[in-house]
């Protein structure tokens, strides 16, 4: 078999498209997801009613597949609460949720492997406890975490390949269309995986570059 070169100028174009259309989705849902793991692995290690919601929200998210997770808020969730949520939103959400439960536990172990007397410090001196959390803890939490936050970062980032079964039009279902079209597989998708390396290459180069600023001379 012959590799067609010119396949690949070609397809281009509409790869990067796709690309750009990941891009959007892994920031959009991993911006949120950090947040929402933030405040989940607080709650985990120091909530209380919030702990039971948090072990709630983090058990069935990651107990479930992230493509049934997709398949119901694309399909089910807009029958249930009568409203529209478009392929990129219920991708953003998606991903949002699932990082977020992954987030919430690796915030959880890096909370819990602080000594206890710094928490108590703090509190003996008079400060609140959420001065003492985001003065104290959570800096000493965050250096803790950033390698395996960075993991979880480059996993969601592919998971964003599941989206073509609902039709968004990232990179994967770029080149599946593409393929269809022009049935040149191998040139393609050798494409689709190259494009995939690099931006996974350039994310864990700058997770890297982070987590030696963050490192405790």
């Amino acid at each position: 078999m012959n590799f067609d070169w010119a396949a690949i100028p070609a397809a281009l174009p509409d790869l990067l498209a796709g690309l750009r259309v990941t891009i959007f989705i892994s920031a959009s849902g991993l911006v949120a997801g950090l947040i929402l793991g933030a405040l989940a692995g607080t709650a985990l290690t120091y909530g209380r009613l919030m702990n039971l919601l948090a072990r709630g929200y983090v058990g069935l998210i990651r107990g479930t597949p992230i493509v049934v997770q997709v398949m119901f808020i694309y399909f089910a969730l807009p029958m249930l609460a009568d409203l529209r949520i478009s392929g990129v939103n219920a991708a953003i959400i998606t991903i949002a949720l699932n990082s977020g439960a992954f987030f919430a536990e690796i915030v959880r172990g890096a909370l819990q492997g602080i000594p206890n007397g710094l928490r108590e410090a703090g509190l003996a001196m008079g400060l609140p406890f959420w001065r003492v959390l985001l003065y104290v803890l959570a800096p000493l939490a965050t250096r803790r975490a950033i390698p395996a936050l960075g993991n979880q970062v480059i996993s969601s980032i592919k998971d964003t390949a599941i989206f073509l079964v609902i039709g968004v039009a990232e990179l994967t279902r770029e080149g599946q269309a593409i393929m269809s079209a022009n049935f040149k597989t191998v040139e393609i998708w050798s494409t689709v995986a190259i494009i995939y390396l690099l931006l996974i290459s350039v994310v864990a180069g700058l997770l890297r570059l982070l987590e030696r600023g963050t490192a405790t001379p």
